[in-house]
C-alpha cells in the first residue's frame, strides 16, 4: 500500500533531518532569547530602523499606498510565527519577537526585514516565488489525495496526475531555500554595518537564523524524496 511499503524507507533521512532541525531551532532560540542585547532595541524598532535605511516607508495600511517600498508592522501571537507577507505588504512578528530586546528576537526581525528588502527591490526567486505560490499550493493539496485514489483504482493518469501536480510543490520548496538564504544574509550584513549587535551578539543571531534555515532544507529534502517515492511506487 501507499503508506505502508518498502519505498517508505525513503523517508527516514529527511524525517530524521526534520526532528533534528525543529529541536535545533528551538534550542538554539530558546537560548539566545534570554540574551539581551546592549542596545536596548526591540525587534520592532529595530526593523522600523532597518526599513527606514533601506528607504521602505512605514505605514499603517499599505493597501492604501501604491507600490513595493511600503510596508506595515504587526505583532501576531504565536512562537517562531514570524514572517513576511508579501501579498499585504506586511511584517509580522511573533510578540516575543515584536517586544523581545535579545539576540534573538533582533536576529528574526531583520531576517524578516530582509525579506521586505527583497521585494522593495524585486529579487528575482522572491517574485517567482510569489507568482508561482498558488499553482504550487494547489498542487501540494491535490497530489496526495488525487495519488492515493489512482492507486487504489489503479488508473496510472491519476497518479501521472498527482507526480505532475506535486512537482509544483517540490519546486516551491527548493524556491524557498535561496529566499530563506538571502535574507539572512541580508539581516547578519545589516547588523554588523549598521552596528546594531557587537561581535558575540551577532555569533548569536547567526546560529538562530542559521538553525532556523535548516528546517528549510528539511522541508525540501522530504519534499524531493515524497516526489521520488511517488514515482517508484507508481512504476511497480
Amino acid at each position: 500500500m501507499f503508506l505502508y511499503d518498502s519505498t517508505l524507507v525513503l523517508l527516514f533521512p529527511a524525517l530524521i533531518l526534520a526532528i533534528w532541525a525543529q529541536a535545533k531551532v528551538k534550542s538554539t532560540y530558546a537560548k539566545y532569547a534570554r540574551v539581551g542585547v546592549r542596545n536596548g532595541l526591540s525587534g520592532a524598532e529595530l526593523a522600523q530602523y532597518i526599513m527606514r535605511d533601506a528607504g521602505i516607508e512605514l505605514v499603517r495600511d499599505p493597501a492604501r499606498h501604491p507600490g513595493n517600498r511600503v510596508c506595515a508592522i504587526e505583532s501576531i501571537p504565536g512562537r517562531l510565527s514570524d514572517h513576511y507577507d508579501p501579498r499585504a505588504r506586511t511584517l509580522r512578528l511573533s510578540e516575543a519577537v515584536y517586544h523581545g530586546r535579545s539576540v534573538a528576537a533582533l536576529g528574526i526581525a531583520a531576517h524578516e526585514v530582509g525579506h521586505a528588502i527583497q521585494h522593495a527591490n524585486m529579487y528575482a526567486p522572491l517574485a517567482l516565488r510569489n507568482v508561482v505560490y498558488p499553482v504550487c499550493n494547489l498542487g501540494s493539496s491535490l497530489a496526495f489525495p488525487l495519488f492515493f485514489i489512482g492507486l487504489i483504482a489503479r488508473v496510472p493518469m491519476l497518479m501521472n496526475a498527482a507526480i505532475f501536480a506535486f512537482t509544483f510543490a517540490v519546486f516551491f520548496t527548493v524556491l524557498t531555500l535561496p529566499v530563506e538564504f538571502n535574507a539572512s544574509r541580508r539581516a547578519l550584513k545589516i547588523l554588523a554595518d549598521g552596528r546594531y549587535l557587537d561581535a558575540d551578539e551577532l555569533t548569536g543571531a547567526r546560529k538562530v537564523l542559521g538553525a532556523a534555515a535548516m528546517t528549510y532544507v528539511a522541508a525540501a529534502a522530504m519534499a524531493i524524496l515524497n516526489l521520488v517515492r511517488m514515482i517508484l511506487i507508481s512504476r511497480d
